[in-house]
């Protein structure tokens, strides 16, 4: 008489990995944009001719803050998902509306960045200066919508966002209030032109956001994702 024994495959357990990849990718789109505000060789209320200008005069500091966008727009998104993985379990209506707000708008910066690459890619190319700004200066409208997006989607979506992380405890009320008022403080530095108030903006929000990466990391594997 033959018995057969059936075995469960034993898979290996990722959760440790995908806390670690969480904690880890989370500061890193916010930061880069601090850093990339702050490098910024333009003002935010100069015009298109004065930005052609300066981007062309050090086109070593533009490439370098066009590496700082990229980063930044492949971590921005996951950086909200896994905050708001979190803060779902207490505020699952405030969080979605953080969430639909805040992908949208970070999803359109690489739209609002067009301009930048194009002078960067003309200025190197030898372009001259009047010929890169005449070209500038004639945008889609597009562009223009993705702008709008972007404002209102990571300004208000980041306010709505830290409030969720208060009410749900995520990282501390210290982050939460540091995220909910990043994005002011990012607007308020675009009217009046300050890098180093834009780079205070966005790095507190690299700071918020590096805390919950922390209670990421400090959390059990069934706290951050329960076996089936």
């Amino acid at each position: 008489m033959t018995e057969t024994i059936s075995r469960t495959p034993v898979r290996a357990d990722i959760r440790p990995v995908w806390r670690w990849m969480a904690a880890l990718i989370l500061p890193i789109g916010p930061a880069a944009v601090a850093l990339l505000r702050f490098l910024l060789p333009y003002d935010t209320t100069d015009d298109a001719s004065t930005i052609t200008s300066k981007i062309v005069g050090d086109l070593d500091r533009s490439s370098l803050v066009l590496w700082l966008g990229y980063l930044a727009f492949v971590t921005l998104v996951p950086g909200v998902y896994f905050v708001g993985r979190l803060t779902r379990r207490s505020t699952p209506w405030l969080t979605g509306i953080a969430v639909c707000l805040m992908v949208p708008g970070y999803l359109s910066l690489p739209t609002t960045a067009s301009s930048d690459v194009f002078a960067w890619s003309a200025g190197t190319a030898g372009l001259d200066q009047a010929s890169i700004t005449r070209v500038a200066e004639v945008t889609h409208g597009s562009v223009d919508v993705a702008a709008t997006v972007f404002v209102i989607g990571h300004v208000l979506g980041t306010i709505l966002l830290g409030i969720a992380m208060w009410r749900s405890g995520v990282g501390g009320r210290w982050a939460a209030v540091a995220v909910a008022i990043s994005q002011p403080l990012h607007l308020t530095s675009v009217i009046i032109s300050s890098h180093t108030l834009d780079l205070v903006g966005w790095g507190l929000q690299a700071v918020g956001f590096a805390a919950v990466g922390w209670a990421i990391l400090r959390m059990s594997n069934d706290e951050w994702q329960p076996l089936p």
